[in-house]
């Protein structure tokens, strides 16, 4: 048989050819990644090893660390980021990496991540199955993990910065109409399970349904009529390993400073929540015996709500616009609405509801014929 030379890296393997390895470069864990090559005898392995080590040795001197596939950084990424961000942002970026940045660019070492690369996924992948904006959060998730890579010295640019992204469409707003509002309502009514009176939290207060999902009793001052919003609840990714991913609730703190807020309760809402409170057994307001409801279940016995309707296309989310545009509506002022809702500024609260206040515009250009008379 033939025999290999100390240090070369050459094998005879068990299938009965030889193998012969090289590095390529090291993983995101330090430890050196190779590159294989297989041949039927000593000498085809020897002879094609030479100009792969030569070739990998120049790689390496050229790229560096560059030479880590981009899946491998994303390994590293998340271990540095894991514990700066909350765990439903951690786990809303892992589904985003795995649904839509991985399959694309896995495989890509970062110094071939161009920025040709990345307009083409966005002109023939991502723009022709998700939305506009859908688009912008994918593409400012890929920039953010290379930036990191840029900021560690792996690539000398980020080459989403000459990304050129489609524009946005306008965020269309369907509210219920005041007739659909009041065949919801009465629908709630006749609805047996106390869970579907979310549906008239929502729709008098505008809260998300993670927040009412996360709403306890001593974060509602009956005294004062005011509820206090400070923390929302999600089913967030746990152990991405597992097939489909593991999931848990989880509790947390609103998502900025403007949705931590407080908000005032009218009548409706005042009896309906002293109502839950004499027959709750939990801290929290809507529950599944003494465990809080989870935003899912809430969603469930509101399709069957919405089917009673006749509303089969709402969506809960909806009711939190419904709110909007009603107070809107009865002219109350964007800054109010805007804290109410825990929007982050005024600017995106018009931006987005600016169709709602069509009837105050009206009412303005008659004031100005009225002073032109």
């Amino acid at each position: 048989m033939e025999q290999r030379s100390r240090g070369e890296n050459i094998y005879f393997r068990k299938d009965g050819r030889w193998e012969g390895r090289y590095a390529v470069g090291r993983k995101n864990n330090g430890k050196i990644k190779y590159g294989y090559v297989y041949g039927k005898s000593y000498q085809e392995v020897e002879s094609r090893l030479l100009p792969l080590k030569q070739a990998a040795k120049k790689m390496l001197q050229l790229y560096g660390e560059s030479l880590m596939l981009y899946e491998e950084w994303i390994s590293k990424w998340k271990r540095l980021i894991q514990t700066t961000v909350k765990a439903s942002t951690f786990s809303d970026y892992c589904y985003k990496l795995n649904r839509y940045l991985l399959p694309h660019f896995g495989k890509i070492p970062l110094y071939q991540l161009t920025s040709e690369k990345i307009q083409q996924v966005i002109d023939e992948k991502l723009a022709n199955t998700l939305s506009h904006s859908s688009v912008h959060i994918v593409i400012r998730l890929l920039s953010k993990t290379l930036k990191k890579a840029r900021e560690d010295g792996l690539i000398s640019e980020n080459p989403c910065d000459a990304a050129i992204l489609p524009k946005r469409k306008p965020q269309k707003i369907h509210a219920l109409t005041i007739q659909q509002q009041r065949s919801l309502v009465k629908a709630v009514e006749s609805y047996p399970d106390e869970k579907g009176k979310a549906a008239i939290l929502s729709l008098n207060t505008g809260m998300r349904i993670g927040e009412i999902s996360a709403l306890t009793w001593e974060k509602i001052d009956f005294t004062n009529a005011r509820i206090y919003v400070e923390q929302t609840c999600r089913r967030v990714m746990i152990d991405e390993q597992k097939e489909q991913g593991k999931t848990g609730l989880h509790y947390d703190t609103v998502k900025s400073i403007a949705s931590h807020r407080v908000i005032p309760m009218n009548k409706i809402v005042k009896k309906l929540l002293k109502n839950l409170k004499m027959k709750s057994k939990s801290r929290f307001v809507f529950s599944i015996e003494e465990k809080g409801c989870e935003p899912r279940v809430l969603t469930y016995h509101f399709h069957r709500i919405r089917q009673i309707a006749k509303l089969d296309t709402t969506h809960f989310h909806q009711l939190r616009h419904t709110f909007a545009t009603r107070c809107l509506e009865e002219n109350i002022g964007v800054a109010s609405v805007s804290a109410l809702l825990g929007h982050s500024s005024t600017k995106m609260t018009l931006d987005v509801y600016s169709d709602s206040m069509l009837e105050e515009r009206v009412h303005a250009v008659a004031a100005i014929e009225r002073i032109a008379l």
